[in-house]
């Protein structure tokens, strides 16, 4: 499959490499092309990361029939602008988190997919890991018992950051951090929340810097979240239950699942180490070649109805804290 990125940032040099690492293990992806709004950046990144084609317009990148997947790589605020031009001209799309800038773009860009009857997806690796596959089983599983209670945290020091702190850049640490403590909790308590409270701690320039959520699901359930922009975290993720809970070292790329039981020996009962990878990457694209060999518009990992669930979650706690983008 030919493999095209929209951007040229940091990430899409994770996603480079990741290609190269699929390539080189025998799966069948090619490093296409790249596109940069500035064509000595586009050139640079495909001589380093091993692109056959360098493009410094997005519009002549997407007009090149040989592309069959775009990654679009670019600041969250522009998602929505650069997966219509996808759309436009017929392209599959896995795009980065945050899907969009809120949910009314969400709900533009996955209307004129349907219409158009072209694949899309999120980029919300931890949706494609197997880690995820190990922590529902061993929920299941019922070695710690009912579960009843989730906490998750993600904390980096990136309020420096244009992205971050810009409101037109759809900055804060919600839709870059907060966005991974949600998906955690939807992927182990679902989506049936009834009550959500929520703090938040703003910069200057008018976005969220560190949030404190709590869910509280119809069934009893409670998840409590906390997501921040200005401190490092320990990044776990722990699901408690009536005889005992699970760690997830970290939520954002998990590693390592460890099981105690109800005793408070403080020694696990069981660990799972998580397969081995190339960064992570690897799985959302699989899980894309697998979706679209198959003539699906879209990922069971992944669906559309998630995508625009998280993204109304957000613009609720955005509601909350009276916190707007310009594009809003």
């Amino acid at each position: 499959m030919n493999i095209a990125i929209l951007g040229a940032g940091n990430i899409a040099g994770s996603m480079a490499r990741t290609l190269r690492g699929m390539k080189a293990r025998g799966q069948n992806v090619e490093l296409y092309a790249v596109a940069s709004r500035d064509l000595k950046k586009a050139q640079v990144f495909a001589e380093k990361e091993g692109f056959a084609k360098a493009y410094g317009s997005y519009e002549e990148m997407l007009a090149d029939d040989g592309v069959e997947l775009v990654y679009v790589a670019t600041p969250h605020s522009h998602h929505a602008e650069h997966m219509k031009l996808c759309l436009k001209y017929g392209r599959a799309i896995l795009c980065e988190k945050a899907f969009t800038g809120n949910a009314r773009q969400a709900e533009e860009v996955l209307a004129m997919a349907k219409e158009k009857g072209v694949f899309l997806t999120e980029a919300i690796w931890t949706r494609y890991m197997p880690s995820r596959q190990i922590i529902n089983d061993l929920v299941a599983s019922g070695i710690i018992g009912t579960p009843k209670v989730l906490t998750a945290n993600l904390g980096y020091v990136i309020d420096g950051k244009e992205r971050i702190f810009k409101p037109e850049l759809a900055g804060g640490a919600l839709l870059d951090l907060g966005v991974y403590t949600l998906n955690f909790a939807s992927m182990v308590f679902g989506d049936d929340v009834v009550r959500m409270e929520s703090s938040v701690g703003m910069m200057d320039s008018g976005v969220d810097h560190t949030e404190n959520i709590t869910l509280h699901y119809r069934d009893g359930k409670t998840a409590h979240l906390l997501s921040t922009a200005m401190a490092l975290t320990d990044r776990h993720g722990v699901i408690s239950g009536d005889k005992g809970y699970l760690v997830v070292d970290n939520i954002n790329n998990p590693l390592v699942i460890e099981v105690y039981d109800n005793t408070r020996s403080g020694k696990p009962v069981q660990v799972v180490n998580v397969p081995e990878q190339i960064t992570g990457y690897e799985y959302q694209v699989e899980a894309c070649m697998r979706a679209m060999a198959a003539g699906e518009l879209e990922c069971s990992e992944m669906p559309h109805s998630e995508t625009l669930h998280i993204m109304r979650v957000m613009d609720e706690l955005r509601a909350q804290w009276n916190m707007v983008y310009p594009f809003d």
